[in-house]
């Protein structure tokens, strides 16, 4: 009973607060999160993967890019608004629990029909590890790009 109040909480912070991401780590700390995309998952992973392990964590939106990083950082169990079911293997096969509001074939972005560019980019990765550094590859690109 105890670990699902606290999941319901995290949904509530997450709503509340319209937040993009909230975490509670191992050591019971909540913190909340809102930038686009998967850029607090790489944050936190480069630097406070402290935070993410065993850590119990409600995201609004979970594709296939943020549960490879999700299965990476060594999250407990997960919580979306939104899931991609191109995220349900990554988690299956990572025994991490996960819980949803909605379950969709692919994320779009609602500017269009089209698919999330950060499911694009991780099509072709098999395991957590091929999404990462698919991701890292891209946003790295995306900084040199802006130089």
């Amino acid at each position: 009973m105890g670990v699902m109040m606290t999941m319901q909480q995290l949904i509530d912070i997450l709503h509340q607060k319209e937040c993009s991401l909230v975490v509670k780590a191992n050591t019971g700390e909540t913190t909340t999160y809102n930038k686009k995309g998967v850029r607090d998952l790489i944050w936190l992973l480069d630097h406070e993967p402290q935070r993410l392990s065993c850590a119990v964590i409600a995201d609004k939106v979970i594709g296939k890019a943020a549960a490879g990083l999700i299965v990476k950082g060594g999250v407990a169990e997960v919580y979306a608004n939104v899931m991609s079911r191109l995220a349900l293997p990554l988690l299956d096969e990572a025994g991490i629990p996960y819980s949803y509001g909605e379950l969709v074939e692919r994320i779009v972005i609602p500017e269009g029909d089209n698919r999330c560019p950060l499911e694009r980019i991780v099509a072709d990765a098999k395991t957590a590890e091929g999404v990462e550094t698919l991701l890292r590859q891209h946003f790295q690109e995306m900084e040199n790009k802006q130089i």
